[in-house]
């Protein structure tokens, strides 16, 4: 994935973002989210009327392929959970940055947790890993070091998991690489059970965008494009919703 100078920061007032952009042939459901018994904090910020969101990783967070920052995920998810949880201030802070592996996420959660203090942080994690083919040993060592803070800093965690591929793309480096990706999705899935993280299963949702258009994936064959992640973030949202209620 393309890595860009610095990361986008987008703090999104979602009034305008309707229901409306999110493609018909979105499946949205609750099904792909799993709680694991990880969003104790956010169930406590969301009764008192604000919950505030840290969305880490790469390009997929940041937005990269997205027409305008508002069609990217991080404001569609903000906007999708106010629209879920009415009479709560939601506030997600994308601080995704293009190109990032586990190992560069993870060294910048504790400045990044400590300048926004969230109730909840998003990490999305291992495609590049598995595109750059590295060691699944190395990736996990990276993954329980950021945990480690997190668990330290006492805030709630969802995990995403890695994107699905274009199965017929041009891109030597991209073809036959979701068999790895979706072994990533699984062990990204156990990881998060045994430390209680919830857990989105993107890889798994993304089987079912076959409606949407290019299948919810941009002309690079990597990046979603406006449909991929407004489906993403409905999708996210409404599993969200349905565990912080």
């Amino acid at each position: 994935m393309r890595r860009l100078a610095a990361a986008s920061l987008i703090l999104i007032t979602s009034a305008g973002l309707a229901r409306a952009e999110v493609p018909p042939a979105c499946p949205v459901n609750a099904d792909h989210l799993t709680p694991n018994g990880g969003l104790e904090a956010s169930r406590a910020a969301v009764a008192s009327g604000r919950l505030t969101i840290l969305a880490m990783g790469s390009s997929s967070i940041e937005g990269i392929g997205a027409s305008q920052p508002e069609r990217g995920f991080a404001p569609m998810l903000q906007a999708g959970l106010e629209r879920r949880l009415p009479g709560v201030s939601v506030t997600v802070v994308n601080k995704g940055i293009g190109g990032e592996t586990a190992r560069d996420t993870g060294a910048r959660l504790v400045r990044e947790v400590a300048a926004y203090k969230p109730d909840l942080v998003i990490w999305q994690l291992g495609t590049n890993d598995v595109l750059r083919d590295r060691p699944m040993d190395d990736i996990f060592a990276d993954f329980r070091q950021g945990g480690a803070v997190l668990d330290q800093a006492g805030v709630d965690v969802l995990l995403i998991d890695p994107q699905r591929l274009t199965e017929a793309t041009a891109n030597p480096g991209f073809r036959g690489r979701n068999p790895a990706l979706g072994e990533m999705a699984r062990l990204i899935g156990l990881e998060g059970g045994r430390m209680g993280y919830a857990v989105q299963h993107r890889f798994d949702a993304m089987a079912g965008w076959s409606g949407l258009d290019r299948s919810g994936v941009g002309p690079d064959d990597l990046h979603l494009n406006d449909e991929g992640y407004a489906c993403w973030a409905e999708t996210a949202a409404e599993g969200l919703a349905a565990g912080l209620r």
